[in-house]
């Protein structure tokens, strides 16, 4: 059975760089790179994936941790990631928390155990004191995800939040709205993790002389049905709101669907502001209006950026901004 002297010697070059060429290196020659190739096909050699891992080596895995896989979001920022890192000649693991801080530290765990080489994380449940240990075994890269702790050393693909919120409220209040219900997947606090599309929301207020309606303020709203719940709780309120900005096209198309069941008009009665830009934003009836997410970008620099540290240790960490934009469709 052929073993990587083999490939070596037929091959003409060094041991190293038949590793690298197994272990998917850039930066190196196409010429080199297709000698070890023909090399292995010749000799039928298959590098062995098990030894590898019990050796500490590579396993040329990925693990991507997402909070709810069925949310279209998630499931489109995981299919960008998977085939950026197939082609950079990773396989991929998918892991749900299910929002659950346990669930997170075990799949972090695949890095302590040489399953997976680094991981992405597109939410954050626990704080990242709890999280950052694990970089001893692996660079872990946030993506449409940040941490606020200036020392923390990690990197980071992130979207202005503050600025996506800011642009759905303040477009509400263009179109003539000042009773603005807000729905979010977390609190309303100052240190709240989605702190920032809170401020958002307070910022255009504020600057429209409009006071908050602690009963317009909707929290941990994250599916469809939360959405339809979010409607029909609207329903009992004396004083309604005309215009409801959400954290997820999720929910709001969950409210959009049962104002049209209650009768209600849409933008007439109720205007509607989504966040994510969904593929099914548009054909929603009316097509939502809605913050419009780079899911691509995002995945592929993820990709990029962790690949990056693995093969460079002494990479920087750094943060990535990408941009944001408001999409005007016909529920506003």
């Amino acid at each position: 059975m052929a073993n990587i002297s083999d490939v070596v010697r037929l091959s003409g070059v060094s041991k190293s760089t038949v590793s690298r060429v197994i272990n998917n290196y850039p930066h190196i020659s196409k010429e080199k790179k297709e000698r070890v190739l023909k090399a292995m096909e010749e000799l039928g050699y298959t590098p062995n994936l098990s030894a590898r891992r019990l050796r500490g080596q590579f396993t040329t895995t990925i693990g991507v941790i997402v909070p709810r896989i069925v949310n279209p979001f998630f499931s489109n920022l995981v299919d960008a990631i998977e085939k950026v890192s197939y082609q950079n000649g990773y396989q991929t693991i998918i892991c749900q928390s299910n929002l659950d801080k346990e669930k997170e530290l075990t799949f972090l765990n695949l890095l302590k155990t040489k399953q997976a080489d680094g991981i992405i994380m597109t939410a954050i449940e626990n704080d990242w004191l709890a999280v950052e240990p694990f970089t001893e075994y692996g660079p872990i890269v946030l993506c449409n995800e940040y941490v606020s702790d200036a020392n923390a050393n990690v990197s980071m693909i992130r979207l202005d939040q503050f600025k996506g919120a800011y642009m759905g409220v303040k477009h509400l209040i263009e179109r003539g709205h000042r009773k603005i219900a807000y729905c979010t997947g977390g609190s309303f606090t100052d240190i709240d993790k989605d702190n920032d599309r809170n401020l958002g929301y307070r910022k255009a207020l504020e600057e429209a002389g409009i006071e908050i309606n602690p009963n317009w303020i909707i929290l941990n709203q994250h599916t469809i049905q939360d959405g339809k719940k979010v409607m029909k709780y609207l329903l009992e309120l004396k004083d309604r709101p005309t215009a409801v900005f959400t954290g997820s096209d999720e929910v709001a198309g969950g409210i959009l669907s049962a104002a049209k069941q209650y009768g209600f008009s849409i933008p007439g009665d109720l205007a509607i502001v989504g966040f994510d830009d969904q593929p099914a934003a548009e054909l929603l009836d009316p097509g939502l209006t809605t913050i419009r997410q780079p899911v691509d970008q995002m995945g592929k620099k993820a990709v990029e950026v962790l690949v990056g540290h693995l093969n460079n240790a002494g990479m920087a960490t750094a943060t990535y901004e990408l941009p944001i934009e408001l999409v005007i469709r016909e529920s506003t």
